[in-house]
């Protein structure tokens, strides 16, 4: 199986399985000296991990991460940083009702057929659990991206949707709710609405909005390799996530080119921002926002048709311990992949200056 490293010099390579024995990575090329703060990156692990609330999947998993290589003294040696995180509260059993058949909208189907054979407890590899190990590196990237600041929040859940600007939100709102919304009034309906959802024993989608500040110019390549289009396939690569726009996105249809370009200041900044924090592919040092969509998380606690490996439908029912809303956990993976990008053009800007 290919596909399972992230990066070009801040490079990611990631390993484990939902019900293994554990998840974990190796990430290259952080530079040497960083002083890591190992509360931080368990901290983003816990703002990630579930059992945190009543709103997310009830599986205790402390994720308590354990570094085995590439510190020494609390600093970055440079080498690899290899790093663990073991699960503890399988519940294997609760998937055997699908060992032969497969769960609609899941990659159970394709895996099988793809590879001739697939780890049915939990997904496997397609496990959203796998993102745990992102959350990590993008910990460590964080801190390594000295006075950038990144802070995603749940702005929509369903038909629920957060009205005003991010420039008018406080962004300390956010770690005050279980639903990670930046607007307490909205978190509340957003909450209440959650759980009416999973006593239904269905789910629900949502959109998580992005904001990098203190980004400087210059970070992105054009062509091929655009700052944007390495964050949407960044955003794309996380489980569920169905859509990713930036700046206007698709509102910018909808606006004459008039009004939709960002005139400049005296000092290069813009009155306005539709551009996102982007223009040719490459930072400009306005903020940096953007949007993900995600879908609502397939696995309902319902009965439902599906088909078998012999190709005869056959009916279920979903089971075991899962998100009726994938978003506010998926916060943190949010801000870690957008960190893991910004470091790697950090790198990159910086050796193309030497």
């Amino acid at each position: 199986m290919a596909g399972n490293s992230f990066g070009t010099l801040f490079r990611l390579t990631t390993f484990g399985e939902s019900h293994g024995r554990a998840l974990g990575g190796v990430i290259d090329g952080c530079p040497a000296g960083i002083v890591l703060d190992l509360n931080a990156i368990q901290n983003e692990l816990n703002r990630r991990k579930p059992g945190q609330s009543a709103i997310v999947t009830q599986r205790k998993e402390p994720d308590t991460v354990e570094i085995y290589s590439g510190l020494f003294e609390g600093k970055t040696t440079g080498t690899p940083i290899g790093f663990a995180i073991h699960n503890t509260n399988q519940k294997s059993k609760d998937y055997s009702h699908i060992k032969d058949s497969y769960r609609p909208s899941h990659a159970d189907y394709v895996y099988d057929k793809k590879y001739g054979f697939r780890d049915y407890r939990g997904g496997g590899r397609s496990s959203a659990r796998e993102t745990a190990s992102r959350v990590v590196a993008g910990a460590i990237a964080k801190q390594f991206l000295k006075g950038i600041e990144i802070n995603a929040f749940v702005s929509q859940v369903g038909e629920l949707k957060v009205q005003r600007p991010y420039q008018e939100l406080d962004f300390k709102e956010i770690e005050k709710n279980p639903v990670r919304c930046a607007d307490p009034e909205m978190a509340k309906q957003m909450e209440d609405y959650i759980k009416s959802i999973k006593k239904e024993g269905d789910t629900i989608g949502g959109v998580i909005t992005c904001v990098a500040k203190n980004v400087p110019i210059g970070l992105g390549e054009p062509v091929f390799d655009k700052l944007h289009a390495e964050l949407g396939k960044a955003m794309l690569s996380i489980n569920a996530v169905k859509g990713f726009e930036y700046g206007s996105g698709f509102d910018g249809v909808l606006m004459k080119g008039s009004a939709h370009n960002d005139q400049f200041n005296k000092d290069g900044t813009t009155k306005t921002n539709l551009s996102g924090g982007v223009q040719g592919g490459i930072s400009n040092g306005m903020d940096i926002y953007f949007n993900v969509a995600f879908k609502p998380v397939a696995t309902v606690l319902q009965g439902y048709e599906t088909i078998n490996k012999k190709g005869e439908k056959v009916k279920t029912q979903g089971k075991g311990r899962h998100d009726p809303c994938v978003v506010p956990r998926a916060v943190p993976i949010v801000e870690a992949m957008t960190a893991l990008i910004l470091a790697d053009y950090y790198l990159l800007a910086r050796v193309n200056k030497v």
